[in-house]
Parts: structure tokens; C-alpha cells; sequence
């Protein structure tokens, strides 16, 4: 959905998580982050903003903006290494695109465009295997494309040049239904095996897949699609946001997946923001104590097994699979800033990123029972 890009929200108790600031030199409102590992990050935003360090955050160095992109919006990035990495905008029509770097980010190559004119990227996935894309609905249909190339360089949309149309997956939306690009953590999958992405609108929020092969962490998969409602709030601007799913599996042998979302035109609301469930195919259910707002980013740290959320107004964990959450607050021995915990947009850890140019690195303390 076309997500507008929220400023600062000021609440009444001020409340930090353990962040370090990073200077990012640049004022663009950041949305894409994507922690490579071995020191390698990269972040992406308004304005054809791409930044990248090679060194854990230490230096983000400014990557050229890629020809023609320098009024893009620049909501999802993935790397592979300190030299080659993708770039997904949003915006209506052939302003959502596709460009790659193999050099470092110092020239880029545009791979692909959007070709429905009445259409908008939301959300993109990548790996040495190939990639995903999908967005807003489209003539009645959630629009999806593939790159079964490990380039990334070759697309097709799925339903349409695809492989699979022969197991007829049906996730059409309702009316008013859509994702929201506000992290690039709405989508999970590859082209070989399926997705799962997560959805909002006015009659609420649902979990849809897609899964078209055996392959991966799934067992006997089922063929086909389905539609899972979220207890998630419900609205024009509410909805799940964010969607991660653990390395492991739990005492019942099911993947464990949680959701974040709520309305992010009302910021401060507690109502209907996290879910989780340990088998995705069926049951969502909503925590027993949920996140103090509008969430739009989730993600796992395998060495404490937590889970974080971030949003405009603070910073959440759970250590117990997300039945429970609660908030996080600043160290002075630490020397945190005491707005460490808000203004965020998306997770990839350690790192997260905001409006304005804002980074943060994450403590490893800050996880700790």
C-alpha cells in the first residue's frame, strides 16, 4: 500500500531501547535495511539513497544514485556482499523498480520495471537463487513476479509466464485489501519453493501462501494457496506489517512465525498488533500482552531465541515466541540517546533504520534476560 512515511511521534513517558546511533551523513527517510553479515550492511530510502559499510556500522559510506532514480523511494534492499546488492522503489506505475550492483554500488544497472501502470511494489525478496517481488492489487489479483535466474536480471509474473499456473493458486483480494511497504518484511520465500506474505485492509488482516514444491524447511506441503485471517487491527491504515519466522522448530515440530502490525495512523494504539503461531498454515493467535503501538518490523535472534519489534513510538521483545511482549528501555551506562527506541522503520539485526537518516545498532545487552 502506499504508505505514507511517518515523522517523529512524540509520546508522553519517554522510554529507549538499546541502540547505538550511527552517523548515516544523509537526512533520506530509510525503509530498507539488509545485514549481510562479516561487517557488511547495506540501507536504502528517499531520494535514490543507498548507503552501505563495510566495517559494522562504523563508516556508512553514500552509494551513487542510480540513473534516473533520484527522485525514488527506495523501500527494499538486498546484498549479498560488500559489492553486490538490489534495490526495490515504491511508487505507482513505473515507479517501482528494480536496480542491481555487482561493483560496490558505484554503477547500477536497472533490471526491471513495474509494467502495470496502476500498480505499486511492496515488498522484495532475493537470493543467489533468485527473487520475488509483490504488490498492491492489480485488476483483482495480488501481482507477483519471479526471477528464477541467479542473476536477478530476468522476470516473469507469476500466472502468467510462470511454471506453476497448473496448480490454479487463487489469493484473490478483497476489496480494499493490500500490503504495506513499510519495512520490506511483509514476504517470505524463493522462487523454487512458494511465499508467504501478509496483508491489511478494511476487513482486517490476513496470513496468504502460495507453495508450489517440497523443497525448504517445509513438511509434506500442501500444493496450492490459502488465506488465514490475523487477529490484527482492522482499517483502511491497519493491518500486519511484518512478518519472521524463527531458524527452529518447536516441541511440536512447526515452524514459528509471528506478525506485527496494528494502525499506523494511530500510533500509540495497543489494539491488535502481534500474533504469533507455531504452525503458519493454520491458527494465528493474538499475544497475551502486546506491543505498546503500532509495530512495523519483527525479527529473531537466534543466539538469545527473542524477538524484537520496532515502530514509530518504541521498541519491544519477547522471549517467550512472542505470547508476551514488553518494552525496552535505555542504559546510562550504556550512554544511549533518549530517543534510542523510537522513530524506527525496519529490522535487519543488529541494525534498524528510520526517517531522517537514522541507524541504530543494537547492544547484544539490551536482549539479555
Amino acid at each position: 500500500m502506499r504508505l505514507a512515511l511517518l515523522l517523529a511521534v512524540p509520546i508522553a513517558i519517554p522510554a529507549s531501547a538499546q541502540f547505538t546511533l550511527q552517523t548515516s551523513n544523509t537526512t533520506a527517510d530509510l525503509r530498507g535495511i539488509h545485514n549481510v553479515g562479516n561487517g557488511v550492511a547495506w540501507a536504502s530510502g528517499t531520494q535514490g539513497t543507498v548507503l552501505r559499510t563495510e566495517d559494522g556500522g562504523y563508516v556508512w559510506q553514500s552509494c551513487s544514485i542510480p540513473p534516473g532514480a533520484e527522485k525514488l523511494d527506495f523501500r527494499g534492499v538486498q546484498a549479498f556482499d560488500a559489492n553486490t546488492a538490489i534495490v526495490m522503489s515504491s511508487g505507482p506505475g513505473d515507479q517501482s523498480r528494480l536496480y542491481k550492483t555487482t561493483d560496490g554500488c558505484h554503477t547500477w544497472k536497472l533490471v526491471f520495471i513495474n509494467p502495470d501502470k496502476d500498480g505499486f511494489w511492496d515488498a522484495m525478496k532475493a537470493t543467489p537463487r533468485g527473487g520475488l517481488v509483490i504488490g498492491d492489487p492489480v485488476n483483482g489479483q495480488f501481482p507477483i513476479y519471479k526471477s528464477a535466474d541467479g542473476n536477478l536480471e530476468a522476470w516473469d509474473r507469476i500466472g502468467e509466464k510462470s511454471d506453476f499456473d497448473h496448480f490454479k493458486l487463487d489469493i484473490s483480494p478483497y476489496e480494499g485489501e493490500g500490503l504495506f511497504a513499510a519495512s520490506n518484511s511483509n514476504l517470505i520465500g524463493s522462487p523454487l519453493m512458494g511465499l508467504f506474505f501478509v496483508t491489511g485492509g478494511p476487513r482486517g488482516a490476513f496470513f496468504v501462501y502460495q507453495v508450489w514444491s517440497k523443497q525448504g524447511e517445509l513438511k509434506n506441503p500442501t500444493f496450492g494457496s490459502a488465506k488465514v485471517s490475523l487477529p490484527l487491527a482492522k482499517g483502511k491504515s491497519a493491518g500486519a506489517f511484518s512478518l519472521a519466522c524463527s531458524d527452529r522448530w518447536s516441541s511440536h515440530r512447526k515452524m514459528l512465525c509471528l506478525v506485527v502490525g496494528g494502525d499506523y495512523l494511530q500510533p500509540n494504539s495497543s489494539d491488535g498488533v502481534a500474533a504469533y503461531n507455531s504452525n503458519v498454515m493454520k491458527h494465528w493467535t493474538p499475544s497475551k500482552s502486546q506491543p505498546h503501538g503500532y509495530r512495523s518490523s519483527v525479527a529473531y535472534d537466534v543466539s538469545t531465541k527473542t524477538w524484537i519489534t520496532v515502530g514509530p513510538n518504541g521498541t519491544d521483545i519477547s522471549s517467550d515466541d512472542g505470547h508476551n511482549w514488553r518494552p525496552i528501555h535505555p542504559s546510562a551506562a550504556l550512554h544511549e540517546s533518549a530517543d534510542a527506541d523510537r522513530n524506527w522503520n525496519a529490522l535487519s539485526l543488529p541494525y534498524v533504520v528510520g526517517p531522517k537518516g537514522r541507524i541504530g545498532k543494537l547492544d547484544p545487552a539490551a536482549l539479555k534476560p
